[in-house]
């Protein structure tokens, strides 16, 4: 992806499904035994949000340090990682609010 707005809003949005998502599971799973499925899923669900998250905030500007764009590479992932820090100053803000 060539926007890194848009990269970094996909990001916090990821993160606010699977919040919700596991919000709905909690609910459904209290009243089940553990078992090993349990740590299988968690440590999955981390798997992939981390290629996730790498694929969002480190791919292009790998891609662009690799052709030699340093600078832009540079730029881009900055104003990815500012992005986001928007969106988690947005979150605690609402974490207090609500």
């Amino acid at each position: 992806m060539k926007n890194p707005y848009l990269n970094a809003l996909l990001a916090a949005s990821y993160i606010a499904v699977i919040v919700s998502a596991m919000g709905s599971v909690s609910e459904t799973l209290q009243n089940k035994p553990d078992n090993v499925f349990m740590p299988m899923t968690m440590l999955s669900l981390f798997v992939l949000s981390v290629a996730t998250m790498a694929i969002l905030f480190f791919f292009t500007p790998v891609k662009l340090l690799l052709e030699n764009q340093k600078e832009e590479a540079l730029k881009f992932f900055l104003k990815t990682l500012g992005t986001f820090a928007v969106c988690v100053a947005m979150f605690v803000v609402l974490m207090f609010m609500l």
